[in-house]
């Protein structure tokens, strides 16, 4: 029997990171940088206008109040996107746009709401200090600075970043394509009537969930039968379009164990026992090179199992640096019996604050498989495979769901 770290560093090494992609910046989001941005210019390149107004000398407007305005003579207007900056006569002011670049001679900006807005002559109603309303030249970014990590996500807030710093291609870590294979005859889409032997499919549609929230692209395939032939062929079709395969259900010991039949033969895929509840029957292995994954058919058992080894994987191959879920101490609020030898997941929910700790309470009978209790819970507890007795008030690691 494996231990669980066992089978996740088999799994680890099973797929390994993507090559690097480069891409146009569109395709780059929700993808992860394969390497360090540097920025190849001081942004912005001068120093800005950062207001609509009038760009001065703070100097001509020492003692300027509501009271007893200063009055100076608008000499010219430089717009943004003009490329120049124009320049300030002593004594005058020069009519700016947001972004324009700033007048030689000007050191302040002073906004439309503290004038009169005149166009030949403008009356200031208020002194500005040197630098009020400028953008000053690398303000934001200075040239060299390494401004987004390999291993960062791209969203939308990074690639205003990359298109204001004049990149329209950057390196990434393709999403890994994963394909999701529920086996079982008995296996329907979900509807509020069927058959009392039938079973809803929730595997298909929450594997596929978990692939996309992990940084994967899902594609679900219907519910295949408990039959070797129609497996083969389903997975054999899926090869195609995979980066990886992850099978759900056909591990049963008894009569349903069709994807062992299937998969034993067609490549590396072994199948082991490991120490863990929910869970223990787990397949993994490659088939014409693509990573296999084989998860148990109980929904509880397959999520937390695809917690636990597939969604380290899936992040590693994506390009994150950081492959786990992050995790809290907590006082458990009830105390139980724990498998000996086994490393058990609990579903728990969480409540406190890093200053008062944090205290967890099961969401469904330790030990017992609930599909409700997981759905409430926003985290893991994890109990070692030494504890074989946990006591209300002990202290477990709780693996954060919802982050």
């Amino acid at each position: 029997m494996r231990t669980v770290a066992e089978h996740l560093a088999a799994c680890l090494e099973t797929a390994q990171a993507a090559a690097p992609l480069d891409v146009a910046l569109p395709d780059a989001v929700e993808c992860v940088l394969a390497q360090d941005v540097v920025a190849g210019a001081d942004l912005p390149v001068v120093d800005l206008a950062g207001a609509d107004g009038y760009a001065v000398a703070s100097a001509d407007l020492a003692g300027a109040s509501l009271a007893a305005p200063v009055t100076l003579r608008v000499v010219d207007a430089v717009r943004a996107g003009e490329g120049r900056s124009g320049r300030l006569v002593p004594g005058c002011a020069v009519l700016v746009d947001s972004g324009a670049v700033m007048p030689v001679g000007a050191d302040a900006v002073v906004p439309w709401t503290q004038t009169d807005r005149g166009a030949d002559r403008v009356a200031v109603y208020s002194a500005v200090p040197g630098g009020h309303g400028v953008r000053h030249r690398a303000e934001d970014v200075g040239a060299g600075v390494t401004v987004l990590a390999r291993g960062t996500r791209v969203t939308a807030r990074q690639v205003a970043l990359l298109a204001n710093l004049g990149l329209s291609r950057v390196p990434v870590r393709p999403a890994p394509r994963v394909v999701v294979v529920p086996v079982g005859g008995e296996l329907v889409e979900p509807t509020p009537v069927r058959e009392v032997e039938e079973v809803c499919d929730a595997n298909g549609a929450a594997l596929a969930s978990a692939v996309t929230e992990a940084g994967g692209q899902a594609f679900r395939v219907a519910a295949v039968p408990d039959d070797p032939r129609a497996v083969q062929e389903t997975l054999e079709d899926q090869l195609v379009r995979a980066d990886l395969i992850v099978t759900t259900g056909g591990l049963s010991a008894g009569q349903s164990d069709c994807v062992k039949e299937v998969l034993a033969p067609l490549g590396t895929v072994r199948f082991d026992s490991v120490a863990m509840t929910p869970g223990r029957q787990l397949g993994l292995g490659t088939v014409e090179g693509t990573p296999v994954f084989c998860l148990p058919g109980d929904p509880v058992s397959a999520l937390i199992a695809f917690e636990t080894f597939v969604r380290p994987v899936l992040r590693q191959v994506a390009g994150y640096t950081s492959l786990h879920r992050g995790s809290l101490p907590a006082a458990v609020s009830v105390g139980w019996h724990s498998p000996a030898g086994m490393r058990e997941f609990v579903p728990v929910r969480l409540v406190g604050s890093p200053s008062r700790g944090y205290r967890a309470e099961p969401t469904a009978q330790p030990g017992a498989a609930r599909l409700y209790g997981l759905a409430r819970a926003n985290a893991i507890a994890v109990v070692p495979e030494d504890t074989h007795t946990v006591v209300a008030g002990d202290t477990l690691h709780c693996l954060l769901l919802d982050t």
